[in-house]
């Protein structure tokens, strides 16, 4: 077979594998911190 051939047919199968693949979500969820984040010091130099 030309190599047209086989890369059409490779194309094609990675298609059907993508297209029958498993499209599981998974579940996002954000914790929220009841106290607020202090902030980090601020560098004012040596002498200051």
């Amino acid at each position: 077979m030309s190599k047209s051939i086989k890369a059409f047919l490779a194309l094609g199968l990675v298609a059907l594998v993508a297209a029958c693949a498993d499209t599981a979500q998974v579940e996002e969820y954000v914790v929220v911190d009841p106290e607020p984040i202090s902030q980090e010091p601020v560098y004012t130099g040596k002498y200051k």
